[in-house]
């Protein structure tokens, strides 16, 4: 076993400090390279080099120039890419297409990536080392798996691994496969003749394909067929969508026009020790130290805790069915109480952990007796199934451990949490949070209140959440603390009319909330929603869903802004085409005035502004 160093080499010199003449495993990221379990580069490379393997990392290489590729020379096994932590096109363009002035995921936040940088590195790669296997992994790749609607070219296209000289993929927590293929390159294999490890996907000739077909897999609709024909599509999608189950899930091959892809059934989920080992390696939670500027992205979750991973929330907007998965895997409380200890002694600890968390905050230690099986067929969990262990008592016990750490002040839970799992639930889990882990502000995300848009965004209904806000509002009072809720809002999503964005903002104004975390819908690659989106067809029903775009999607936003003053000409057309022009003039349950005017409005700007 090679010795951990403190931070993988990222230059020949390092390499040669180490005595390692070439690298097994080259793994490039359009992320700065940060030592901390939260970046997926750092942290793959420190799971390889555990497992044997000698790692480098080139991170955000030029793409115009060759040097930064040629900077490790080629590897003895296999380069992976990834895009870095963010869908390159998500981080580079904001939901109006525009491109955005910062990445929080480079030094000094500059504009170091590329768009579409999985494909865009894998050229650079292959063009430069023809030889040398080329692997994708990131949530780029993972997502783009199949043909999929990109909102920024408003286009279906092709999977990425038809698009990018890559020889396989992988795809969701990518452990387990990566660590399997290094074992079979390490033992002789060729890349083309791993072909069936599980969270991997490969491609194939049209010809070679059909001389093996295999009878247990599922074909879905080709390339061409979903690209021109909406109806395929939404048929594709929700067929993918429902083999996507670690336990039952079967391969699923879909065919284009010069190669067919085989997406192999999803790996396995981890057990607790096996997270526990990969979170307890030694990670310097720093950013390299060649960096002479600040990574952004690092301060916030610097000292944060992954408590576990997974999601059965099933949003339809989020990708995680598709990614991380929805099975529950939490780590042992020993293991986390051994992190933050390690946390203690580190430079820069304040005292304070920043989170303890994963997708949604409140879902660690909660299990399924079903799991063992796999998922529900119909894949929507709900707080009244008899299988879902709801039940928060350990994740108390385990803040209640962490509180008791000598040189841990505070610990938060930055992470949003489901509000009405803890309706569900008899523990003291939320007065246990409003007492000691709110840092003033509590996210939660409802996204919305009308009952026709929460159902298509399978999120919990209205009344769920006026009951958690009584429930909050009785346990920050317990707790003698003043202490708010912040709840994150969606305008545009489909399914969304003008009206149901109007009786959001008046529950806004009922109830004297306002909030600027506000998200204008994003059609991402392989979502529920992002299928509606591009076909107006929910694909499980193939029934109509309203999709609202161009002067509508800004309308929709606008309204959740009413009170900023630039939004008024939007809000004053929504509201007319609501038919909701008694929100229009000067009563208090008005949104907006007739008209901006003399000192009067002047200080009603002034005071909404602040």
């Amino acid at each position: 076993m090679i010795k951990q160093p403190s931070f993988l080499p990222i230059s020949l010199q390092e390499a040669g400090d180490l005595g390692i003449e070439q690298f097994d495993i080259i793994l490039v990221s359009g992320d700065a390279y940060v030592d901390h379990p939260s970046f997926g580069a750092g942290l793959l490379g420190r799971v390889l080099w555990d497992a044997g393997y000698t790692v480098g990392i080139i991170a955000q290489p030029d793409p115009k120039k060759d040097g930064d590729f040629l900077r490790l020379g080629p590897p003895l096994l296999f380069f992976g890419i990834t895009s870095g932590n963010v869908d390159s096109m998500v981080n580079n363009l904001t939901p109006n297409l525009k491109r955005r002035r910062r990445d929080v995921y480079s030094p000094g936040g500059r504009l170091l990536r590329p768009d579409r940088a999985a494909i865009v590195y894998a050229n650079r790669v292959h063009a430069l080392f023809p030889k040398a296997p080329v692997i994708l992994g990131g949530i780029e790749a993972s997502l783009r798996r199949f043909a999929h609607y990109d909102y920024w070219s408003d286009s279906v296209r092709q999977s990425i691994l038809a698009d990018a000289p890559a020889d396989l993929l992988v795809y969701g927590m990518g452990e387990r496969p990566i660590l399997e293929v290094a074992r079979r390159l390490k033992a002789g294999e060729g890349i083309a003749q791993i072909g069936d490890v599980p969270g991997t996907a490969v491609k194939e000739q049209l010809r070679r394909w059909r001389e093996k077909e295999r009878e247990e897999a599922v074909l879905i609709p080709g390339y061409i067929e979903v690209k021109e024909e909406k109806r395929k599509y939404a048929e594709a999608f929700a067929a993918h969508y429902n083999e996507q189950d670690p336990y039952q899930g079967r391969a699923v091959v879909q065919p284009h026009p010069k190669t067919v892809i085989i997406q192999n059934p999803p790996a396995r989920p981890l057990s607790s020790a096996e997270l526990d080992h990969i979170y307890e390696l030694p990670y310097s939670r720093e950013a390299h130290p060649s960096y002479r500027e600040a990574i952004p992205a690092l301060e916030p979750v610097q000292f944060s805790i992954t408590s576990h991973r997974g999601c059965f929330g099933s949003c339809s907007f989020c990708a995680l069915t598709h990614h991380q998965g929805r099975i529950v895997q939490s780590r042992s409380m020993s293991s986390i109480v051994r992190e933050a200890e390690r946390m203690v002694r580190m430079p820069g600890f304040k005292g304070i952990i920043q989170d303890v968390g994963g997708p949604t905050a409140n879902m660690y230690a909660l299990s399924c007796h079903r799991w063992h099986q796999g998922a529900c067929p119909d894949r929507l969990c709900s707080t009244d199934c008899p299988s879902l262990d709801i039940d928060h008592s350990r994740q108390v016990e385990l803040l209640r451990r962490l509180r008791a750490i000598p040189g841990v002040r505070r610990v938060f839970i930055g992470s949003g949490i489901r509000h009405d799992l803890i309706l569900a639930d008899q523990s003291s889990y939320l007065e246990e949070l409003c007492r000691h882990h709110v840092s003033g502000h509590l996210k939660i995300a409802p996204e919305h209140i009308s009952k026709g848009v929460t159902d298509c965004m399978h999120k919990p209904p209205r009344q769920a959440l006026d009951a958690f806000r009584e429930r909050f509002a009785a346990a920050s009072r317990a707790a003698g603390r003043e202490q708010y809720l912040l709840p994150y809002l969606m305008s545009g999503h489909p399914g969304c009319t003008i009206a149901d964005m109007v009786e959001l903002a008046e529950y806004l104004q009922d109830n004297h909330l306002y909030t600027e975390q506000v998200q204008d819908f994003t059609p991402t690659p392989m979502t529920v929603s992002t299928a509606m989106y591009h076909t107006g067809l929910d694909p499980f029903t193939l029934l109509p869903v309203h999709v609202p775009k161009g002067e509508e999607k800004r309308i929709q936003r606008a309204i959740l802004q009413y009170r900023d003053r630039r939004n008024y000409h939007l809000v004053r057309e929504g509201l007319r085409r609501a038919g909701r022009q008694d929100l229009i003039g000067e009563g208090v349950r008005c949104l907006i005035p007739a008209q901006y005017r003399g000192a009067k409005h002047r200080e009603r700007g002034r005071k909404e502004a602040k």
